[in-house]
């Protein structure tokens, strides 16, 4: 396993390298400039535009400006931001907080809600239960999440006045906060539940049809110990690929739902800076979720023969 290790870390150095090629030469040859603000301020002359480019080093090729901005990342300096001037890793660990608490709850409770309900859903399948919810599974993940969040807002704070739509971080005291926090919670949750849900319904489906499952069932063992000892502990193993790839969602933040409740989180910050062509606040939050995304497949892999036995990782 150990050799195993080793070899996947390298194949996720290369990854991860040429990742960050792709996005940093696609950031640099979209439209838009972060020095746009000055081309239309007539009180900057063009050799003050000038000076503050070969400052900044956004005349230099890309190779160039590529090297530079890897030569500081691997230091450990995410560089300054070409908008507010700020450390890019201060403004991007200033905003992790509040998408961690949000994006986060709602993940844990997703998950928390999709493998009970998805296995007890296969063990009756075509029951009044089973049909109610591959219903509702279908449902949220059919909608999207403005659509939920918009009929949420509409319904709890226009129409019953109970829960604020927009995010305020100055909130202070617990329930206050709590109710701000609740609608797109909500919306994330249910969205993740429902497609959570269906794969591990599947994948429950698929098991409990197995030899080796009816061969348990022979044997006399209660059905307690066959559906947690012997068909969970295969079905999910597809679950935790999914899973593995959601959890970097969770630091990345969820950008259409900040978008609708204006929370200030990672995600409304990547939407910001790509507008404003700001490369080192765009690249430390993708370069992020990229080194989250290679982790915990490196973890799901690892996982996987815990659970299966016959996974062998030579």
């Amino acid at each position: 396993m150990f050799n195993y290790i080793i070899r996947r870390l390298i194949v996720s150095v290369v990854t991860i390298v040429v990742i960050s090629m792709v996005i940093f030469g696609i950031l640099k040859l979209a439209p838009g400039d972060p020095l746009s603000g000055f081309a239309n301020n007539p009180n900057v002359p063009p050799e003050t535009r000038a000076r503050i480019r070969h400052n900044m080093g956004l005349d230099d090729p890309i190779p160039v400006q590529y090297a530079k901005w890897a030569t500081s990342y691997i230091q450990g300096d995410w560089q300054l931001s070409f908008l507010s001037k700020s450390p890019a890793r201060q403004i991007v660990f200033d905003r992790l907080p509040t998408t961690l608490m949000i994006v986060g709850t709602a993940f844990l409770l997703s998950v928390m809600i999709a493998i009970p309900v998805g296995v007890i859903s296969a063990l009756k399948q075509y029951s009044a239960f089973d049909q109610v919810t591959t219903t509702f599974a279908f449902l949220g993940f059919s909608l999207p999440t403005f659509f939920s969040g918009l009929v949420l807002i509409w319904l709890f704070s226009f129409q019953l006045h109970w829960l604020p739509f927009v995010y305020d971080k100055s909130t202070e005291g617990f329930w206050p906060n709590v109710k701000q926090c609740i609608m797109p919670i909500t919306v994330l949750a249910l969205a993740n539940a429902a497609s959570l849900t269906r794969f591990v319904r599947a994948s429950m489906l698929e098991i409990i049809n197995q030899d080796y499952v009816r061969t348990a069932r022979a044997k006399g063992l209660r059905e307690r110990i066959v559906v947690f000892f012997h068909a969970m502990r295969n079905a999910m193993i597809p679950v935790i690929t999914i899973i593995a790839l959601a959890i970097p969602d969770v630091f990345g933040g969820a950008i259409i739902t900040e978008q609708i409740f204006r929370i200030p989180g990672v995600g409304s910050l990547l939407i910001d800076s790509i507008a404003a062509a700001d490369t080192p606040v765009v690249m430390a939050i993708c370069m992020m979720i990229a080194i989250l995304v290679v982790f915990f497949n490196i973890i799901a892999d690892l996982i996987y023969a815990l659970l299966d036995p016959r996974i062998k990782l030579a």
